[in-house]
């Protein structure tokens, strides 16, 4: 038991460090939203900050000012209205907009100097005006021109965190107010990010919030831990047809921490998503939906397979594919705890430098997560065989995949039968197409290995 414990343990820490190797230099925008400088957790997230940016991240802060904005003009009695996610303001509202823009980055800057990190708030963004369209001035509301790109490697070359106020200049010097959230993704395009986090109260895509097409895998607590382009589309499409409701969507009555003011609703999950989207088909390789209410969301994001939030990616994230001689070690890994709960029978090294081209592996950012070979027989019949999955990834879809993968091999090779041997997943299997055969239908190679001590059942693919 003791062996079981330090091995979870030490595979937890091996992730870690794969993780760390892999996006050192890496970087990263973090939209971190307003209604959070007032959360139990703001420190917390201020210290994860800091722990990602000395693991070698290169780090970019855009914080959300909506809130600070709103009671700076309510205190000033300077009213507003929002128009297609746009604030839109008399030049009078202008002044105040930027101190609450750069009240908040200071805030944020001071929080990052407690935890003796040097954070510059700039004035990297050349902004133009949204003018008028179809008919409506949009007032001082405005969007990137340009970004001083030059400038900001420069600082993060030199290990600064860059603070973004979600004010632009335009070349005269004029001030425009922009969307902090539209600030972040368009950095994010501009310089070609690894990766852009949207820290928002309450963003969580589960199955308590939303319907889950069978098609997008859940993690074990129910949440969806990555979506591709099609699937946010599908996503989007499945839920969109659900009633609407009065409540934002809350996920737990008993937080006392986000109020329902700051909660995000369904249409706000949408809203990311498509932003993600956006990025992710502009250069950005994965785009992460967190929920800033959690303690801890940001790290366990970045440094574990399944993360916390929900990514969204365009490619390059999990793969099958054929199995190598480097997989070998990861491969035994992955079956060891299979091997002692009696699900496989022991493989061993020498084994697999022999049988690994008779091998598929899942790939989960540079480790091996799950594996499965198909075994070609004299008569015409093919074995699945060392089907393992590991649990961290066993409720998101990727058996079936392999399963799957295989049985299209198969066919193309015109396999006479594709049978399988288990001992303890059965119902499994047959929830995939196979059904109990006899003994009797094995090849006689493959027979002869069978004992009655083990007592495997014989599973054959329904024509």
């Amino acid at each position: 038991m003791q062996a079981k414990i330090i091995h979870e343990k030490a595979e937890r820490i091996r992730d870690v460090i794969r993780y760390i190797r892999r996006f050192k230099n890496a970087l990263v925008i973090i939209y971190l939203d307003d209604t959070l400088l007032d959360n139990n957790n703001f420190m917390n997230h201020i210290k994860d900050i800091c722990l990602i940016h000395e693991s070698g991240l290169k780090v970019i802060l855009v914080p959300g000012a909506k809130k600070r904005i709103n009671q700076i003009l309510e205190a000033s009695n300077i009213s507003w209205t929002i128009h297609n996610n746009c604030r839109i303001t008399g030049s009078e509202a202008m002044p105040l907009i930027k101190m609450a823009a750069f009240d908040v980055s200071n805030q944020i800057m001071t929080a990052l100097a407690g935890e003796k990190k040097t954070a510059l708030i700039g004035n990297w963004v050349r902004a133009r005006g949204k003018g008028v369209i179809d008919g409506f001035d949009y007032g001082t509301s405005g969007e990137i021109d340009k970004l001083q790109i030059e400038s900001i490697k420069t600082v993060l070359d030199n290990g600064f965190i860059p603070i973004f106020p979600c004010i632009g200049w335009s070349a005269a010097g004029k001030p425009y107010n922009i969307s902090s959230i539209e600030l972040s993704q368009q950095i994010a395009i501009h310089l070609k990010a690894d990766k852009l986090f949207f820290i928002v109260p309450d963003a969580e895509i589960s199955n308590k919030k939303f319907l889950i097409p069978s098609e997008i895998g859940t993690s074990p607590e129910g949440t969806v831990p990555a979506l591709n382009l099609e699937e946010v589309d599908l996503f989007i499409k499945t839920n969109e047809s659900v009633p609407k409701t009065t409540e934002p969507l809350i996920v737990s009555d008993t937080d006392s921490s986000v109020s329902r003011e700051t909660s995000c609703s369904k249409e706000k999950i949408f809203s990311l998503l498509n932003m993600a989207k956006t990025a992710c088909e502009n250069g950005v390789t994965r785009v992460h939906i967190v929920n800033g209410a959690l303690d801890g969301t940001l790290p366990c994001e970045i440094f574990s397979d399944l993360g916390s939030g929900t990514m969204i990616y365009s490619n390059n994230y999990g793969k099958i594919r054929n199995m190598t001689r480097d997989d070998i070690s990861g491969v035994l890994n992955l079956m060891q705890p299979f091997v002692e709960a009696g699900n496989l029978l022991p493989r061993t090294k020498e084994m697999l430098n022999s049988q690994f081209q008779d091998y598929i592996v899942y790939e989960l950012d540079g480790a091996i997560r799950a594996c499965a070979s198909l075994i070609s027989y004299p008569d015409g019949q093919m074995e699945i065989a060392g089907v393992a999955v590991d649990k961290s990834c066993s409720s998101i879809g990727i058996g079936p995949k392999l399963i799957e993968t295989l049985v299209s091999r198969a066919k193309e090779q015109k396999a006479k039968n594709v049978f399988l041997l288990t001992t303890q997943t059965s119902d499994w299997f047959e929830n995939l197409g196979f059904t109990e055969a006899s003994i009797s239908i094995l090849p006689e190679e493959r027979k002869a290995k069978w004992t009655p001590e083990r007592g495997s059942k014989v599973l054959i693919l329904k024509k």
